[in-house]
């Protein structure tokens, strides 16, 4: 059965919402305030999660930043607000989905069953990264260097997946900057990145002063090596 976190704090939205997703066939569990979801979320496993922006506690954006950080689990936000910039900064930091009240029932139950589908689709197949000795569990959120287990923040872990899902491409510091963000919801900028890489270097490198996964393109960027073998 799919599960379904839903962060919401109108009380008579949840009732309602809670009994025609549980018809659908799915399960949820509801948190009213920020503090609750970070608490189920940790708690739980989720296949998507439907969010208001507005929370009595925080926001909805800072709980969907804090989720990318380790997870590519489908968002949809659910909220009043109906401005453009406000649905633009919902998708761009990482909402998959967003519909605006007051809404039709019928409309918002085909959203979650598409974003579902394609979640099943798409994302169930990719449950580890392997490359140059390399491994990332993604369902556990692990690193393994040939086979020992290796540290690493949640900055670092980001930056990791995010070079090993796009091998031997070239990515510009602006394209890694756009989807980095630390863990308090602080932008990453140019040289935090440089210090990131440096220590990621330093953990999963057999030697940081002439890296061999992680290599510098000068001019462009950085990519994953995986040309040639290590």
């Amino acid at each position: 059965m799919k599960q379904i976190l839903l962060v919401e704090d109108d009380l008579s939205l949840v009732t309602g919402l809670s009994f025609a997703i549980k018809k659908q066939g799915y399960g949820i569990e509801a948190a009213r305030t920020s503090s609750d979801a970070d608490r189920l979320w940790a708690d739980g496993k989720y296949d998507l999660v439907i969010m208001d922006v507005s929370l009595p506690d925080g926001s909805g954006f800072e709980l969907c930043r804090k989720i990318r950080c380790n997870s590519k689990v489908p968002i949809l936000f659910l909220t009043a607000a109906d401005e453009e910039t406000d649905i633009i900064m919902g998708l761009d930091i990482g909402g998959d989905d967003y519909i605006t009240k007051p809404f039709k029932l019928a409309v918002l139950l085909s959203r979650i069953n598409a974003l579902l589908r394609r979640s099943s689709n798409f994302s169930q197949p990719e449950t580890e990264l392997s490359s140059g000795g390399i491994r990332v569990q993604l369902l556990k959120n692990t690193v393994l260097k040939n086979g020992e287990l290796v540290e690493l923040t949640a900055g670092e872990y980001k930056l990791l997946c995010l070079f090993m899902e796009n091998p031997d491409i070239v990515l510009s510091s602006e394209q890694i900057l756009s989807s980095l963000w630390d863990c308090n919801e602080n932008y990453v900028d140019s040289n935090t990145l440089t210090v990131y890489i440096r220590r990621l270097r330093k953990k999963i490198e057999d030697n940081p002063a002439k890296p061999e996964r992680i290599i510098t393109v000068r001019r462009m960027g950085y990519k994953w090596n995986t040309e040639g073998g290590i």
